[in-house]
């Protein structure tokens, strides 16, 4: 399987991250991938873009030295309503926006429960703008799989594989074999990334990749495993102007 775009990605713009916008961009380029998101973090994440980041990212150009550069947001997940901390005008000028869970930024008057992380997560599902759900197997804020993983399928919402949670949250690890399966089992698209925070982990996600591998996960499922189907999804869900690959 030969994956043809990452769609979650850092840049310094996210202070935890430590390459630029160019160098992200070159680094994909180099790895011969059709598309490249840059995703840096919402406002609510320390270390996070200042304002305007957001809005003004349509500066940079769609293609840039021959890669779609889909210009996007790591939105955080801030309640168990599913507010993201992104404005609403933000969200609707991006063409990218992967929305997450992050422990620090989550209430902490109790411990959630499955079912308020399942109601979480199938408000997520509704959200127009949300078109990645990112890194969803942590432990504690394990969600009903059976139930919402189809609700992702049926509201067009990729669920991504992502190669660093191999790295920084390997409690999660069994979650996401989990949820590959049912993604397998009720036919639900995946993206995988690599959730990269150096340009040099740009297009790399072997981890990721022996997961599907392991569990006889189906190529057609993989929406980043084709040009053509990435940019059918893109032409389905975004407003991004596909043009044909540049030789």
């Amino acid at each position: 399987m030969k994956l043809i775009a990452d769609t979650h990605c850092h840049t310094i713009a996210s202070t935890h991250a430590y390459s630029s916008l160019t160098e992200v961009v070159r680094a994909a380029k180099a790895k011969g991938l059709y598309a490249v998101a840059v995703t840096d973090h919402g406002y609510a994440m320390p270390g996070a873009p200042g304002k305007w980041y957001f809005s003004n990212l349509g500066v940079v150009p769609q293609y840039f030295e021959g890669v779609l550069v889909l210009r996007g947001a790591e939105a955080n997940l801030l309640d168990y309503s599913a507010r993201l901390d992104l404005p609403e005008n933000e969200l609707e000028s991006l063409d990218w926006v992967v929305a997450s869970i992050h422990d620090p930024l989550m209430p902490k008057d109790h411990e959630p429960t499955v079912e308020e992380c399942t109601a979480l997560w199938l408000r997520a599902a509704q959200n127009p703008h949300i078109r990645v759900i990112g890194h969803s197997g942590s432990p504690k804020y394990r969600y009903d799989y059976e139930r919402v993983i189809p609700e992702f399928g049926r509201c067009g919402k990729l669920v991504e594989i992502n190669e660093n949670s191999f790295s920084v949250r390997k409690s999660s690890i069994p979650n996401c074999v989990e949820i590959a399966k049912l993604c397998k089992k009720y036919g639900v698209p995946v993206v995988v990334n690599s959730d990269a925070h150096f340009h040099t982990q740009i297009g790399n996600f072997p981890r990721a990749e022996q997961l599907l591998q392991e569990i006889d996960f189906p190529e057609e499922l993989v929406v980043n495993a084709s040009v053509e189907r990435f940019r059918t999804y893109l032409r389905q869900h975004t407003h991004v102007e596909v043009w044909p690959r540049e030789s």
